[in-house]
């Protein structure tokens, strides 16, 4: 592609060199570049991409694009600089036009929120290719072209692999596609250039401080998913959190409501639930759905709002809705023959573990006795820790603490910052279990016939990191080889 084709989709604030030269690859990681590639200098949080010019132009680069102006203070010949004010947005923008501007021709919808993301971005996914048509999912646990899993690294991919997968779903003739759209996404300007047919909002609870510094610009980071809705566009929102309409506020899109409390477009109540799914009244319709708990309720209302909004007919969404399975550690249930439960849930907030306690409480029988199998990951918002240790000795039997991913800290200090929100008291009822197995086995062991233990933080995940080595490790494993399955 030409780069004068590339610039029309950006603002540069001064171009020293030729635009008029063909370019062969657009990069941002400097190992990649080639003869004849551009190169965007992108400042990261660890690693400034600026520093990396020189040896990219030494490799053939054609052009970079910079936005520290020091950088073009002795341009070399033949090589073209381009100065924007945001080189992360500037890649988000280049890559949309690189790759053909596939969202364009995709009916793309994009979920954000704190909790119920995934859920929601999975099943819609499910939900419009059992109505028959192509659809693309890009989530947390795995990206799906069609039928054709590809692995995922980060909940929103970078810009170049999140625009490389949209431009292979058209390809394989998808027509729709549902995207996780992550706090850090929109703030590193990955999703800049596509054009979002509808957006819908979750929830917004504590989570990525350690990132986004303040309660605040997280939730002003959420919020430019819907401020940068076209008018054809939809919204559909949480009207039970409080942030749900703040999403919405200077909106030009269309805004609906969800709620399972309050007036609203979309609404529903739990008429029976057990641990293998509720009967609901979703808008005065009467349906079995094969999940649990009132956050799912949510889930499922998002769900329901966003397919009528698209256009499908009510009863099939209704009839999709009550054969659709949870997705992979979201409340999954593991039976065992001893006639104990587990869940193997994702909680990883102090708000997704209040809700996932909850629901087990609703439905366990009142001389049941819950144990919570929990801890946090390192690297990552201390201030949460001693908060999941609160709600988790509130609403248990039982307490089991243990690790999580401690990536590079050490375990033993992360559960000493989730014990200090523990009282003398409460820590003599508490078992503090460094090794995860341990701790897992030692619930299994403690668990009668009707208790439930509560698996809780990692879901999906297959895996830990320590001091910067994943090692192999699945709840689900651990579970069922201690109740024997």
């Amino acid at each position: 592609m030409k780069l004068n084709e590339l610039l029309t989709v950006i603002k540069p604030i001064e171009v020293i060199g030729s635009t008029d030269v063909e370019i062969k690859g657009l990069h941002f990681d400097s190992r990649k570049i080639g003869a004849g590639d551009l190169f965007v200098a992108q400042v990261g949080t660890a690693v400034d991409g600026h520093t990396f010019i020189d040896g990219c132009v030494a490799k053939g680069a054609a052009a970079v694009v910079l936005s520290d102006r020091s950088y073009m203070a002795n341009p070399l010949n033949g090589i073209t600089y381009i100065l924007v004010d945001n080189t992360d947005k500037a890649l988000g923008l280049m890559a949309s036009k690189w790759f053909g501007e596939p969202s364009k021709q995709l009916t793309l919808v994009g979920v954000t929120g704190t909790n119920g993301k995934t859920t929601i971005a999975t099943l819609l996914y499910k939900l419009v290719r059992a109505l028959g048509h192509k659809a693309g999912l890009l989530s947390t646990v795995v990206n799906y072209i069609e039928d054709e899993a590809v692995e995922a690294t980060h909940t929103t991919p970078d810009a170049l692999e999140l625009n490389g997968l949209l431009r292979r779903m058209v390809d394989a003739g998808c027509t729709y596609a549902f995207m996780e759209v992550s706090s850090h996404a929109i703030a590193q300007e990955r999703i800049a250039g596509l054009d979002f047919d509808g957006a819908l909002f979750t929830n917004l609870t504590r989570d990525h401080i350690d990132y986004h510094k303040t309660f605040d610009n997280y939730r002003d980071t959420k919020k430019r998913l819907f401020d940068g809705l076209k008018k054809t566009a939809f919204a559909v929102t949480n009207k039970d959190d409080k942030n749900g309409l703040v999403m919405t506020q200077n909106c030009k899109a269309a805004v609906h409501t969800y709620s399972t409390r309050s007036l609203a477009d979309y609404k529903a109540q739990i008429l029976e639930e057990g641990f293998d799914g509720m009967m609901l009244n979703i808008n005065g319709k009467e349906v079995f759905v094969p999940l649990v708990g009132r956050f799912n309720v949510s889930n499922l209302l998002c769900i329901y709002g966003a397919a009528l909004n698209l256009g499908f007919d009510e009863l099939d969404v209704l009839r999709v809705l009550s054969t659709l399975k949870p997705v992979n550690g979201r409340f999954e249930t593991i039976h065992s023959p001893k006639g104990w439960t587990a869940i193997v849930d994702y909680a990883h907030t102090p708000d997704a573990v209040d809700n996932v306690i909850q629901t087990i409480r609703e439905i366990k029988c009142e001389d049941a006795k819950l144990i919570t199998v929990v801890g946090c990951g390192g690297n990552r918002d201390k201030g949460k820790r001693p908060m999941m240790a609160q709600i988790a000795k509130k609403g248990s039997e039982q307490l089991i603490l243990t690790s999580d991913n401690p990536r590079d800290e050490e375990p033993a200090d992360i559960l000493k910052d989730m014990t200090d929100g523990l009282s003398a008291d409460e820590l003599k009822t508490t078992l503090v279990i460094e090794d995860r197995a341990a701790a897992i086995q030692t619930a299994c062991t403690l668990a009668q016939s009707g208790d439930v233990i509560l698996v809780a933080g990692k879901g999906h995940e297959d895996y830990q990191i320590i001091k910067g080595v994943k090692h192999h490790f699945d709840d689900h494993e651990i579970v069922r080889k201690f109740a024997n399955i």
